[in-house]
């Protein structure tokens, strides 16, 4: 089965990678979750939110007042998105599909639901709970089509970074959010035997959708049910020989049936239900450890990369193969706080450039409460990786610095071997930071093997103090 990386030439392991490592010649079980793209910060999700958002709201409105020619035109260019290789299907990528006949199918569920008609639908991920024929497969591949033109993005600065080669092809339509329109076009993208390829941010890749209708009925819909007919007494009530009253929910499912049509009526009478329902999906995302797609031993990756690092020689001979590492090893040791790694990004129209720009997708940690807690913006968070031999000094922190800026970010690592005096770099660091020049952090080769090997020893979760612990080294003086 050949791997993305395996087919170009990409000498990483999925941890490695900020995206999925699709198979070319079949689909992966995945699908892209528009919920899960909801709950990130990072401004590459946030943006596909406000598309995802802006198209659906536009359906609805359409609907609502009648223009079904309109909301029909938005839904008719849909087209099964192959080139992510996301789907059910286990041999070549053919996509569970929006064709034309499914897109008609689709604009039919919508002008004829309830949930649609009245407004009570908020958003694109709440169709799979109250809309008959929208399923998981219909809503991601959905997605997939309305933020193709981000998707496409996305993929041409993952394969700058891995200097993968592209080639113009004609795409499928991109949806426009400013324009309200599909605009066909060509596009670079990675082409394997003919046929496009786009990658997908693992961070937004899921199993499963998270609103799944059946598990709403039976965790929130019954429970409340059962209660309602327990406090009521109603004849559903059985009492047991000890005298307990218990409710069985067979006999709850006999007397309401799990139809997308009750789901609605009954979220529509109770809203604080539906209300508890998302809490939960939203601490679930908050808390669980996103894209669930590596089945990867996390302790021989990290083993493998803390090889890596110790054989390369410091000196300008080594220079981009201790840069190509270092890309892998934050992707691996940061994600997903740290998420869609740029290899040296221009700014300043080109006058200079960052090793490594990282875009900041925390909800919590010290990522988090820099910029939530102690104010210093870092939306984006730069790492200057340095290969010397000789001392890393005050020339390298002011070339860190020039790359802050309050839109970018004032937070930033610098990534070298090893330091003679590190007492003294780090003073150099809280000098720039008292200054008011932004916060620099050190990582030389000493501290990323010692969170190397907290992943290996299974405490990635302390990795967070570690580096809590460095930010206050420079921040508290």
């Amino acid at each position: 089965m050949p791997l993305f990386s395996k087919a170009f030439g990409i000498n990483k392991s999925q941890p490695e990678l900020d995206f999925v490592n699709i198979p070319l010649h079949t689909d992966i079980w995945l699908f892209i979750d528009p919920f899960a793209i909801s709950q990130r910060v990072d401004p590459w999700s946030q943006e596909c939110h406000r598309t995802l958002f802006s198209y659906f709201q536009h359906i609805v409105d359409f609907i609502r007042a009648g223009r079904l020619n309109e909301a029909r035109a938005l839904l008719l260019c849909l087209r099964e998105p192959n080139e992510i290789r996301f789907g059910l299907s286990m041999k070549r990528p053919a996509g569970a599909g929006i064709g034309l006949y499914q897109a008609q199918q689709l604009f039919e569920a919508l002008r004829d639901s309830q949930a649609v008609k009245t407004g009570f639908l908020s958003s694109l991920e709440e169709c799979e709970l109250m809309i008959e024929g929208i399923g998981r497969d219909k809503i991601s591949d959905l997605t997939t089509n309305v933020i193709r033109a981000h998707l496409i993005a996305y993929t041409q600065q993952q394969c700058g970074l891995l200097n993968v080669t592209l080639q113009q092809v004609p795409m499928a339509p991109c949806f426009d959010a400013q324009t309200m329109q599909w605009e066909s076009g060509y596009h670079q993208v990675p082409v394997w035997k003919g046929k496009p390829v786009v990658l997908v941010p693992k961070a937004i890749a899921r199993y499963s959708t998270a609103y799944d209708h059946q598990k709403y009925y039976d965790h929130f819909v019954l429970n409340y049910l059962r209660q309602e007919a327990l406090d009521a007494s109603s004849s559903l009530v059985n009492v047991l020989k000890n005298g307990k009253r218990v409710v069985y929910k067979k006999d709850l499912k006999r007397q309401f049936p799990c139809t997308k049509e009750f789901l609605y009526n009954f979220s529509r009478e109770h809203r604080e239900i539906l209300a508890d329902y998302r809490s939960e999906l939203v601490l679930l995302e908050k808390t669980g450890r996103a894209g669930p797609v590596s089945e990867e031993d996390e302790r021989v990756i990290s083993e493998a990369l803390a090889a890596a690092l110790t054989s390369i020689s410091a000196g300008n001979a080594k220079a981009a193969e201790y840069h190509s590492l270092m890309i892998g090893i934050v992707e691996f040791i940061f994600f997903p706080n740290l998420l869609s790694p740029k290899k040296e990004r221009e700014i300043h129209q080109g006058r200079k450039r960052i090793d490594i720009l990282m875009e900041n997708g925390a909800r919590d940690g010290i990522f988090h409460r820099l910029h939530d807690i102690r104010k210093l913006p870092c939306a984006f968070v730069p790492i200057e990786c340095k290969n010397y031999t000789t001392e890393v000094a005050n020339p390298e922190l002011d070339q860190l610095g020039g790359r802050f800026s309050v839109n970018r970010g004032m937070f930033g690592f610098l990534c070298c071997r090893t330091f003679e005096n590190r007492k003294l770099f780090v003073e150099r660091c809280r000098d720039s930071h008292k200054d008011g020049r932004g916060l620099i952090v050190p990582l030389d080769d000493t501290t990323v093997l010692k969170l190397l090997t907290l992943v290996r020893s299974n405490h990635r979760q302390e990795i967070d103090a570690e580096i809590t612990n460095l930010v206050n080294e420079v921040w508290v003086s």
